[in-house]
């Protein structure tokens, strides 16, 4: 019986460990021939190592399918062109990208250097951007060239993101930068045959076990498996999710749901009198809904 992804080609960055490895192994059992990029850096950006994506590609290779490591830094434009083009010399053709590679430099904002801030929104948000202009362009060509594209771009956000949490404004910022990026993109790029949509996922992985969860029962340890993020991304790599874009995913191994995206709340007419601010905006505050919480429930 054939796979979900059978024959397309998939590129996972960050996919050495955690998340990313899932995806990656996933994806292969499902048919998709891999390109497992991964710098081998710390978790907070430092160094590099072939070891990481080589190992989890030979994991694939040795289940019977086809996989190739990449160690190009995605966080630069000529990483992520390099990345690409490995994609299409080793297998014909791209077909998925999944945006998955980060890094963690937390720090409360007071506290937080100009480098901390760079590196977590280069390799978040700029390690986003430039594969997906590669692969975006990728894709043009061949839809201008009269070819029928059914591709894919997966990115990960974060309830960091979209709900907020203390100490993470570099990180969060990234990933509420990674959701807006994802909505825009699905727009941009409806009309070469591309969907584009994201994941905010929460996982016990080596960037998460020091913030709590490494401490977790052993029965929530195993609901925050990474296991349990791929099933999401597997489907939407795949042929059967055409319909689905600009949408993001709340995932972790205890629900699956649609993070819905800002709308207009209470509304009134405005003034051009500040004075006359006080009343109106405690007036809308009292009939807002209140921000979420790191669960995406409303804040008590």
């Amino acid at each position: 019986m054939a796979g979900l992804c059978e024959g397309r080609v998939c590129i996972v960055t960050g996919a050495g460990r955690g998340i990313g490895r899932e995806h990656s192994l996933m994806l292969a059992e499902h048919g998709a021939k891999v390109v497992v990029n991964d710098l081998g850096g710390s978790m907070s950006g430092e160094g590099s190592e072939a070891g990481p994506a080589q190992e989890v590609a030979d994991e694939i290779v040795a289940a019977g399918g086809e996989a190739v490591a990449n160690t190009d830094d995605i966080s630069t434009w000529a990483g992520a062109e390099r990345l690409v083009a490995q994609a299409v010399d080793a297998f014909g053709k791209l077909d998925v990208l999944v945006n998955n590679a980060g890094i963690l430099r937390d720090k409360m904002l007071v506290n937080m250097s100009e480098a901390e801030w760079d590196a977590v929104i280069q390799v978040h948000l700029k390690g986003t951007a430039g594969p997906s202009h590669f692969a975006a362009a990728h894709w043009r060509e061949r839809s201008k060239a009269g070819e029928e594209v059914a591709a894919r771009i997966i990115n990960t956000s974060s309830p960091s993101g979209i709900y907020g949490n203390v100490g993470q404004t570099n990180y969060g910022a990234a990933k509420a930068g990674i959701a807006a990026f994802t909505i825009i993109a699905a727009k941009e790029l409806a009309r070469y045959g591309v969907t584009v949509n994201a994941i905010a996922p929460a996982a016990l992985t080596r960037m998460t076990e020091n913030l709590g969860m490494g401490a977790a029962p052993e029965e929530i340890k195993e609901k925050m498996s990474p296991r349990w993020i791929a099933p999401i991304v597997t489907w939407l790599a795949s042929e059967e999710s055409a319909g689905v874009t600009g949408r993001v995913f709340d995932v972790t191994g205890m629900r699956l749901g649609v993070a819905e995206s800002w709308h207009i709340g209470p509304s009134t007419d405005p003034v051009d009198d500040p004075t006359r601010m006080g009343p109106l905006v405690e007036e809308l505050l009292a009939t807002a809904r209140p921000n979420a919480d790191m669960r995406g429930m409303d804040e008590a």
